[in-house]
């Protein structure tokens, strides 16, 4: 249209049909525009998230949505995410929208802090199918969401437990030897139940398989110590080791009350902020979710001194206490470490520590370079501390894990499945 018109100027004609040319398009322009703000309210939109979102894993959202425009059009949807997912350019092209369009947008997010999560309002830009216009409207759809500890992966491991399928996502199935189980019940099978459980009596009665159901004659104690301190502060693959210490905690909890144990819960830092008793009820679980909800981590060292004490005063019973920490250095460690032995003279203590592969990987590579040597030296001077921290406290009869926050879960529950078929707790 311009070429028309610039052409316009030596030759008359082209001028007239640049002329035209532009009337045309005024006019489409127009009637887009008119049609674009001729419809007042022209979506009907809600937004369908849990009121629980769990921790570390993917959750999902969905976007229902519905067009009123009675014209095909195109859209870009945008969501207005927390600020703690720090989602910049995610939105949703939909295209050759027919009238009264439907439409469900799913997509999947994964918190990794604890806390309310607010979402805002939706917003659409909608053109015409010529895309000469485009108008933006906003829909008002704001809404909070509370994240959780990892309910999800609580639920999961909970589940394998009761049905004696722990061994089918990783957790090694040990027999108890000289351990006696007492009856409980009778139960419908489950794929993977071990077929010399069935009971065939019932079955008989039923029609249906049946198994027997035992459990373990004596419920002992588990609680779960977490150090919120400083030292439990530090990132890795998103998620601090607090948040992976909370999701493990809460799912080796959930599997012990399965297995008929007696769940507890204590956190410290600088003080004894959290102290649940070891209990049975069906109301612990969430009163161990609440409490993990709410846990922050405070910028303190932590004081074993006090924790010695409260777990003397306050926990009579033997236990096995399940410790979350991160010593980095063998000197912090021997500090602590009359503490530690004065808890194991009690309880069964194990102290759960924290590899970290990015260190590893960087001692594991190849040294080209001076400054890569040095990295390399670092790092290697790093893990060698972490493995004299495990030595010193196995010598002296504390139960040690080493291992990386992603297997934190599983080498958790595997120890303490360990425990249980020795019958040392």
């Amino acid at each position: 249209m311009v070429s028309l018109m610039l052409l316009g100027f030596p030759y008359p004609a082209f001028l007239v049909a640049g002329q035209l040319l532009f009337m045309l398009f005024l006019f489409g322009f127009l009637i887009q525009v008119t049609l674009l703000y001729s419809v007042g309210n022209p979506f009907e939109i809600n937004r369908v998230i849990e009121e629980k979102l769990s921790n570390g894993d993917y959750n999902v959202a969905i976007i229902q949505l519905k067009s009123l425009f009675p014209f095909t059009t195109s859209m870009v949807v945008i969501d207005e995410y927390p600020e703690q997912l720090q989602l910049r350019n995610k939105h949703f092209h939909l295209n050759n929208c027919k009238p009264n369009y439907r439409h469900d947008i799913t997509y999947e997010f994964r918190p990794v802090n604890r806390g309310v999560y607010t979402f805002g309002d939706i917003h659409i830009l909608v053109e015409t199918s010529f895309g000469l216009v485009q108008k933006k409207f906003t829909v008002k759809a704001s809404q909070d969401a509370a994240v959780y500890p990892s309910f999800i992966q609580l639920r999961k491991y909970a589940y394998f437990a009761i049905h004696n399928r722990l061994d089918e996502i990783g957790i090694k199935n040990i027999r108890r030897l000289g351990a006696s189980n007492e009856f409980e019940q009778i139960r419908d099978y489950v794929q993977g139940d071990d077929f010399r459980k069935i009971n065939w009596k019932a079955t008989a009665r039923k029609r249906e398989l049946m198994v027997n159901e035992f459990q373990e004659e004596r419920a002992q104690n588990i609680y779960c110590v977490i150090d919120t301190g400083r030292n439990m502060h530090m990132p890795f693959e998103g998620l601090s080791l607090l948040e992976y210490a909370i999701n493990a905690s809460l799912v080796l909890l959930g599997v012990a009350q399965a297995k008929g144990d007696r769940a507890g819960l204590i956190e410290f830092s600088h003080k004894v902020d959290t102290l649940l008793p070891a209990h049975a009820r069906a109301s612990q679980m969430k009163r161990i979710i609440e409490s993990l909800y709410s846990t922050k981590v405070q910028q303190k060292d932590s004081d074993y001194l006090n924790l010695y004490k409260q777990i003397r005063f306050h926990v009579g019973k033997r236990s096995l206490m399940v410790l979350f920490t991160n010593f980095n250095s063998l000197s912090g460690l021997k500090r602590q470490l009359r503490f530690l032995k004065g808890i194991s003279k009690n309880h069964l203590l194990l102290v759960v520590l924290f590899e970290n592969t990015e260190i590893a990987d960087v001692a594991n590579q190849q040294a080209n370079r001076l400054r890569k040597a040095y990295d390399q030296t670092i790092a290697e001077k790093y893990m060698l501390e972490k493995r004299l921290i495990v030595h010193e406290l196995n010598k002296n009869g504390i139960y040690t894990i080493l291992t990386t926050p992603a297997e934190l879960t599983v080498n958790t529950i595997n120890k303490y499945i360990a425990f249980k078929a020795k019958g040392v707790i």
